[in-house]
This record gives C-alpha cells, structure tokens and sequence, in this order.
C-alpha cells in the first residue's frame, strides 16, 4: 500500500515537501491542501506586483495545481481549508471556501505549512487597513492604486513595509511611514537603520517614528500625540505571528514563543504530524534556544528535510540566523546575525566595529559607499552578527559573513578569506577583510577603541577629542568640542600635549594612524569606532533627524 502523505498549506514549506516528495517516492500518494487560490507563488514579490514593478500577475505564480499535477502528479486542492483534523484516527476533514462542501482525507503522515498572519491590533477602525500576505491581498492593494490615491499611510516599518511605501511613492502617492518604536527596520541599530530612513526622506515619504496610531479613520490616522495624518489608503504592516490554529486543532504542543513547537527533523509533539515554515519556532544560531524566523529559504529548507525525513533519508536540521536583506529606493540594507540591541538585552559580552568602505575600488568608475557594522565574541572572536547599508556591493559581503557565521570562521579569520578582486567588483582588501583586520587589532590590543556612545563620558572625564581630518573637513562637520589637528601636520602641533586623547577622522582609518603614532610617542589614545561618519549617524538617530543626513553620502 503507498504511503498516504497530506500537506496543508502551499507556497515555499509545502511545496518544497510536496515536490522532494515525490522525487524521492513515486509511489506516495500526496495532497496538498491550500486554503487560498494559488498554491505556488513568490510572496516576497507582491509589494513589486502593486507597485507595477512586476506587471503581469502571473509572473507572481510559480506552478498551477495542473502544472503539478501534470509534473509530480500531486494532488492539489486549492480554495479549501482544514475544518478539523482527528489526529488519533490520522484523518483531516475540508470544506471548500468557494461552495462550503466538506470532505475527509486520511493520511499516514500529515505536514502543516500555515505560515504566518498579519497581526491586526485592536485599534478603532483597523478594519478598513489593507494587508499584504498573499496573492488576493496584492490584487486588492494594486486595485486601490490604479484608483490614484493621493495619499497613503504605511503602519509598520520593516522589511515589507518600506517595500509596499517604495512601490507606492513611485506612483506618485504621498506617503507617510509609521513607527511606534523609535527607528525603522529594527533588526538594524540605531545608526544603521537611520541611513535608511534619510534614503525614505530624500524620495519624499514621511518617516514618523516613537508614535503610536490611536485610530484609523476615513480620512487618514491619527496619532497618539493627537496629530491628524492624511491617507486614502492605509496600509498595515506591524508584523506576522505564527498561524497555529491547525496545531491547536490537532491538539500539538507550541513552544513558549507561541509557534508550533518541533524536534530537529520538524517533527511536532505527534509522532505522524510535521510542521513547517513560519508557524515553526526555529532553533537560533547565535544564542540556541527557539526563536521565530518568518523567511522563505528557511521554509523551503525545512520542506526538503521533512520529505527526506519521511523517506527514510538521514538528515539533520541547521539553526538559523535570519539573514535578510531590503530595497529601499537605490540603497539596500541587510544583516545576519543578532543585532547590538538583542545583544545587551541578552547580557552577552561582544565588540562592535564599524567601517565605511567602498563597494568595489575606488579609482574605478561607479564606486559606492557602504557602512557595514560586525559585532563578535571578543574572548573567542565568534562573529555574533552583521549589519550593512548602501547601493551597491551590500548583498555580498552580509552573504559571506553568514556563510562565515555558518562555516565557525571568526572575526579575525574574515581578513584571511581570499575573496574574488577585480577592480570593477571589489578591492585588494575587500571590505570583509578589512573587518577582519579591524578585528584582530581590537582583539590584539593593536588599536583601541572608543565607540559613539561613549564619547561623552570620556570627554567629561578630561578627554581631549581631536580630529585628524583636514582643517577644511573639520569646518564642513565636526564633533562639537572637538580640535582640528590634521594627521600629516600631528607631530608638529602636539606642542606638548600629554593627552589623553579620543581620535576621530571620517571614517577610522586616519584615525587608526595617528592612534598608533600618539602610543609610539608614549601618549594615551583611542580611535572613536567608524569615525564621524559613524557618530553623525548616531547622533541623528538619537534625535530621530533622518533629514540630517540626506544631503550627506553614506
């Protein structure tokens, strides 16, 4: 008798099952159940479908229910949704969303794929706030805009949320973005994530972050600080939670952060039941325990061990470490890893640098700036987590860090990895060595280091700041309080001076230098971490002044 495997919900987790399935056994009998009209499509690309971006819909769909069937011979059954599911007798009963009919199926094993909901908060009239999760949603959103709104309110900065404000303010739409807490996208810092919302202010969105919505009205929202925001659409994106309504169903156990909870093949607390995908608490990579990670390739991975895991197959399952990346306009920003903020929450020891390099060589033509930030272990020099943000170049290097990240290099062993150079593509040091070099000198001792937040307490302390930038530098922007004493003129102007010193140039390297010269001559000195780039960044952020660095590169 074949094996009888049931799959509820489609897209990245069902469908990797569904298909590594069948090629590993072309006896099984599979079915997939899918609540929604389609059942293979590249959610990630809806907010590009109602921007125009993608113009043809059916460039958003992947496989049809014929075209699997014609394939894999699946079983697909789409606009139908589980009603109940009898674990104990190994059978699941439907209902057809488009006439009500139900029906039963039985199984030997049953995968559950729901994936994620957006979360409705209870705020007056959140009823008539669009979302963007599937295919049907990204219909009624495009609709709305082809009806040229004037004005449009996002409610959520992440990932999803600048892509759909993006989309809409390239069609000519007012946008205003809002955030409760005090910064876009959170899984950067604070001075990372404020590059991006000055990139928001030059394309003309309104970036309002630190402020609540109290209510949505006809017109618009209103605030909690009492202020009246226009939008003729309103769109929500505060976020996802796990869907566990079909675990709860089945009477599964869900893990502490409210996910389905799973063993390391994704088996749930029913020996016959599998889950996967972003209903699933993951295993994390940087601190261990569970952690809840709503991405594709993590979903299509889970898929591929499962139906491995049902045929027999040996497999293991990998933590996780939410490595992510966004458009907004012409700049990117990604990151892997545990940021600054999850970091101290956890009370886990680490050092962060920073570094602003150029995206490939900087005499060759079209050479963009980036900041890049790489937190790690100082005992051991574990790469903790990594940020970056700029226009161009920013998807490889947080790749090779993950791929670092995964493979135990360290921090310092990034300056040893012998990384494609070309003139057009990178530099003699590309940028993940210099993170690695920067490393090791932290970790050696080779240069010490004073990080932004620190500056004010060591100035108060009786520390001198200096900038060893150019005196033309120094009056276009500086550190207030700070001297202007220029590297190539520092031995000459010391006069005496015993220090101790902070040092700061443009972006540290300058910095370094005369650090180092300052110790050769027996003076007490530290680098400021990223130098003024990195600390005018954090200043804004403090302030929540985006527009403070519009007019300013990377």
């Amino acid at each position: 008798m074949s094996l009888r495997v049931v799959i509820v919900g489609g897209v990245a987790g069902g469908m990797s099952t569904a298909t590594r399935l069948r090629r590993l056994d072309e006896t099984a009998t599979i079915t997939v159940i899918e609540r929604s009209g389609h059942v293979s499509y590249a959610n990630c690309g809806l907010p590009y479908f109602v921007g125009g971006v993608i113009e043809d819909e059916h460039d958003l769909l992947l496989q049809t229910p014929e075209g699997l069937f014609d394939r894999f011979r699946l079983d697909v059954r789409v606009d139908t949704e589980v009603v109940d599911i009898d674990a104990r007798n190994h059978k699941v009963t439907t209902r057809s969303t488009v006439d009500g009919r139900t029906g039963s199926i039985g199984y030997d094993k049953l995968v559950l794929s729901p994936g994620a909901v957006a979360v409705r908060p209870p705020i007056p009239g959140f009823e008539r706030v669009r979302v963007l999760r599937t295919v049907e949603d990204a219909e009624r959103l495009a609709a709305d805009v082809t009806g040229r709104p004037r004005s449009a309110v996002i409610i959520g900065a992440g990932f999803i949320g600048l892509e759909t404000a993006e989309n809409l303010a390239r069609n000519s739409i007012a946008v205003t973005v809002v955030e409760a807490v005090d910064q876009v996208l959170t899984p950067l810092d604070p001075e990372l994530a404020i590059l991006v919302a000055a990139e928001l202010t030059s394309h003309g969105v309104v970036v309002e972050t630190g402020v609540a919505v109290a209510e949505v009205t006809e017109s618009g929202i209103t605030l909690a600080d009492g202020r009246a925001i226009p939008g003729e659409l309103v769109v929500g994106s505060i976020g996802v939670r796990p869907d566990v309504r079909l675990a709860e169903m089945a009477g599964l156990a869900l893990s502490a952060k409210g996910g389905i909870a799973v063993n390391e093949v994704n088996l749930t607390s029913d020996g016959d039941i599998y889950a996967v995908g972003d209903a699933v608490e993951k295993e994390d990579w940087v601190g261990g325990g569970g952690s809840l990670i709503a991405l594709a390739n993590i979903a299509n991975r889970q898929g591929r061990r499962v139906a491995d895991h049902i045929c027999g197959l040996p497999t293991c399952a990998r933590p996780s470490l939410g490595t992510a990346i966004v458009k907004v306009f012409d700049l990117t920003a990604a990151t892997t890893g545990w940021n600054e903020k999850r970091l101290l929450a956890a009370g886990r020891r680490y050092r962060a640098i920073h570094s602003h390099p150029m995206s490939h060589a900087s005499y060759y033509p079209g050479a963009q700036p980036m900041s890049c930030k790489l937190l790690f272990d100082p005992d051991d020099g574990a790469i903790l987590g990594a940020q970056a943000v700029g226009k161009e170049g920013v998807d490889k290097r947080i790749d090779v860090i993950a791929t670092a990240i995964t493979g135990g290099i360290t921090a310092d062993e990034l300056a040893d990895l012998e990384l494609a150079y070309a003139p057009p593509f990178s530099s003699a040091k590309d940028p993940v060595n210099m993170l690695g070099y920067m490393a090791e000198n932290v970790r050696t001792g080779a240069c010490d280091v004073v990080e932004y937040d620190e500056l004010g307490a060591l100035a108060e302390a009786g520390w001198t700041v200096i900038d060893v930038r150019t005196d033309r530098e120094h009056a276009q922007g500086a550190i207030p309080g700070s001297l202007s004493l220029p590297l190539d003129q520092l031995r000459e102007d010391l006069d005496g001076a015993k220090g101790p010193f902070v040092v700061y140039c443009e972006v540290g390297q300058r910095g370094h230098t005369a650090t180092s010269l300052l110790h050769e001559l027996g003076i007490d000195a530290r680098n400021l971490d990223g130098g003024y780039r990195t600390w005018i960044a954090a200043d804004a952020a403090r302030q929540q002044r985006p527009n403070r660095l519009v007019d300013m590169a990377l």
